[in-house]
């Protein structure tokens, strides 16, 4: 009982710094830079953080549906639908995050994928689409063999604690991108080292992000907050076919 207390404790706080993240985010992008539309123009591209860090928080989340105490009893096929379906609105964000940066830049004629955050930020994309179609082929298609499902569910997990960290890194090394760009631009009036009103917003935004996902590594990393498995005595999670009753 005392570990639950503490897993929904910890729960509700990253609940409550996604949140702020998203409306810290939001208020950067309206209040700050100008708001949003869809022109070329710099409202184009406020789309690009909003959506980005909006779908990190659905992803942290996704990740956290087999954790949920109050999940354990529903059908692991139910789970497995669930945790696909908000991935896939994670990847739907994360394209229009990214037509949003590609149209501003081509517009204005900007090079594409030529710093550390795009670099990071489109690998990051990419492997979180191999991750959800390799995740659907192994654990929502019936016909895939057991054997293949317990070997790529190590795999699975590592792969996605690993685009976790890229996306953190992505968002952080944008923000500050960002600032360097708008605040220390010829026309600026105050720079970046003077910490304006906006820095000291989007500052705090990199740092609820970086609390937000370490909140989520730890209740995905502690042994005890696992989904217990009942089956786990005669045959594995991972083994166990997807279209059955005790799923």
């Amino acid at each position: 009982m005392k570990s639950s207390n503490m897993f929904y404790l910890i729960y509700t706080l990253s609940l409550l710094l996604g949140l702020l993240c998203i409306i810290f985010v939001t208020v950067w992008s309206k209040c700050y830079r100008g708001g949003f539309a869809w022109d070329g123009t710099g409202m184009m591209f406020n789309w690009h953080p909003v959506c980005m860090v909006t779908g990190l928080v659905l992803y942290g989340n996704a990740i956290l549906v087999y954790r949920l105490p109050f999940t354990w009893s529903s059908s692991k096929l139910i789970l497995k639908l669930v945790h696909a379906t908000l991935n896939l609105g994670v990847l739907s964000l994360a394209v229009i995050g990214l037509q949003a940066a590609f149209g501003f830049h081509n517009n204005m004629h900007i090079p594409n994928l030529y710093s550390l955050h795009s670099w990071v930020g489109f690998a990051a994309v990419i492997f979180f689409s191999l991750q959800w179609l390799l995740g659907f082929l192994a654990f929502l298609l019936p016909c895939t063999p057991l054997w293949l499902r317990t070997a790529y569910k190590d795999v699975h997990f590592f792969f996605g604690l690993c685009i976790l960290a890229m996306t953190v890194a992505a968002s952080l090394s944008g923000i500050n991108e960002k600032l360097i760009f708008v605040l220390n631009a010829p026309n600026s009036t105050a720079p970046y080292k003077k910490l304006p009103p906006e820095a000291y917003l989007a500052n705090i935004l990199g740092v609820l992000l970086l609390c937000f996902s370490l909140t989520i590594a730890w209740m995905i990393l502690k042994r005890e907050w696992q989904r217990p498995n009942p089956h786990a005595s005669a045959l594995s999670d991972a083994t166990e076919p997807l279209l059955t009753e005790n799923q």
